[in-house]
């Protein structure tokens, strides 16, 4: 596919639009809603952060990990007490929230609450589950699979908008190399974003060592900022990134998960980057 498509834009509410244009937006989050006080602790400080540096904001986390690595892992509080924790950030924050849903069952449950609905990348070849979620009506971000090529996500898109919904993410989180190592083609950016969609890459999944500890998944944290800074000096339309206060003692992802601690300093250099490569110079999607 070498025909670019005209930038589309995937509007959240009033206040947040995503496109390859535009300055990025933050996906933001610990990896599981660990319980509802962390939940809340999370939103509260990682927003601080974001409106101190005018950087748009949408709270993440998820209330179920389906797909740990270990049958023993903890996996979160469930859909039905997460939801109602969603719907407290939401109220207290004035934040959208963005979560994984994992069964076309839980779309339209979770689609009553959040504002954005995320497919896990193993799913995103699943036919029934894509059309559910494109049926919710809400915007979606599918994650591209670790063994599928970038250009392949234009099927997965079309799969969505076949039933109306054209509010459509297309995120990029390293492709496998190996058995436990993922490595991110930055050329992935690119080639997704012909298809118009605005693209996300994501931050901390990128830099995952999958089943690398035995019982659970490795990372190397270290790297987030570099596997960051690159995809935004190519332009992207939104930043995916688990940001937790402990994260060697997370539920879930802790080894990939940026300090809360560091997470300033890091969204002000993405930012400057942002700024220099949409303002600055030509869009790079244009």
């Amino acid at each position: 596919m070498t025909d670019k498509k005209p930038i589309k834009t995937v509007i959240i509410n009033d206040d947040i639009t995503i496109a390859n244009d535009r300055p990025f937006v933050l996906l933001a989050g610990p990896c599981q809603i660990e319980s509802r006080d962390h939940a809340m602790t999370m939103a509260e400080e990682i927003q601080k952060i974001t409106t101190k540096l005018s950087i748009p904001y949408i709270f993440k986390a998820s209330f179920d990990k389906a797909n740990r690595t270990s049958l023993n892992s903890k996996r979160g509080v469930g859909i039905e007490e997460g939801l109602k924790i969603f719907e407290e950030i939401k109220s207290t924050f004035d934040v959208p929230v963005i979560t994984d849903v994992h069964t076309p069952e839980q779309a339209p449950m979770a689609a009553e609450v959040v504002d954005v609905l995320q497919t896990p990348a193993f799913l995103c070849r699943q036919t029934d589950f894509l059309t559910a979620v494109g049926k919710t009506g809400k915007p979606v971000n599918v994650k591209k699979g670790q063994f599928l090529a970038p250009d392949g996500m234009a099927k997965v898109a079309e799969k969505i908008a076949a039933t109306g919904n054209d509010n459509i993410m297309l995120c990029e989180r390293g492709a496998s190399f190996g058995y436990n190592t993922l490595v991110t083609d930055m050329r992935a950016l690119e080639i997704m974003a012909r298809t118009g969609y605005p693209v996300v890459i994501d931050a901390t999944h990128s830099v995952q060592m999958p089943g690398a500890l035995g019982d659970a998944t490795g990372g190397d944290r270290t790297m987030v900022p570099v596997i960051a800074r690159a995809a935004v000096a190519v332009g992207v339309g939104a930043v995916f990134m688990e940001i937790h206060d402990d994260p060697d003692n997370a539920a879930s992802d802790g080894p990939n998960s940026v300090r809360l601690d560091q997470a300033e300093g890091i969204l002000s250099t993405l930012k400057d980057l942002d700024q220099v490569v949409k303002g600055q110079i030509a869009p790079v999607f244009a």
